[in-house]
C-alpha cells in the first residue's frame, strides 16, 4: 500500500459541504475521481465517523442523519475506497504519541493506523499537527502548487 494515500476527515468534509466554495470544489473533485476509480483513497472507520459528527453537527447548514448515512454508505461500499480499521494495541500506541508529539488523539490515532498499514502520506489540511509526527508526509490539497 505505498502508492495509496490517507484521506483525513477534513478533506472528506470540505468534499460534502459548500460553505468554503474553492475547498469544496477541491475536496469534492479529489474524492469524485477516486469513486470513479481514477485512484485509490484510504479511510479509516474514525474518519468516517468523525465525518458524521462534523456534517451532521459541526457545519452552518448541517445534514440529516440520514444524507450522511448514505454518503458514508456509498465510502464503504466503493471499491476504490480502502478501508481500515484499529485495534486497542493502535490506541495505545496512539495515547502515547499524543503526549509526546503533543496532537490530538484522534490524530495520533490516524498516525498509527497509516504505520500499522504501512500507509506513509495522508490528503490533510491539518499540517500543524501532522508535521509533528516522524514518518508522515503531508499533502495539503489547498496549498497553491499541490
Amino acid at each position: 500500500m505505498h502508492d495509496e494515500m490517507f484521506f483525513d476527515t477534513s478533506i472528506l468534509v470540505y468534499a460534502f459541504d459548500s460553505s468554503e466554495r474553492d475547498k469544496h470544489e477541491v475536496a469534492l473533485g479529489l474524492v469524485q475521481d477516486i469513486m470513479a476509480n481514477r485512484g485509490k483513497g484510504i479511510v479509516s472507520g474514525q474518519v468516517l465517523a468523525e465525518l458524521y459528527n462534523v456534517l451532521t453537527e459541526h457545519v452552518s447548514d448541517p445534514l440529516s442523519g440520514d444524507e450522511v448515512g448514505a454518503i458514508i454508505s456509498d465510502f464503504i461500499d466503493a471499491s476504490s475506497w480502502i478501508k481500515l480499521d484499529y485495534r486497542t494495541a493502535t490506541v495505545k500506541r496512539a495515547a502515547n504519541g499524543s503526549a509526546k508529539h503533543g496532537v490530538k488523539i484522534w490524530d495520533a490515532l490516524i498516525a498509527e493506523t497509516m504505520k500499522e498499514n504501512e500507509i506513509d502520506t495522508i490528503v490533510t489540511e491539518n499540517e500543524k499537527d501532522f508535521r509533528k509526527i516522524p514518518g508522515i508526509k503531508i499533502i495539503n490539497p489547498f496549498t497553491p502548487g499541490k
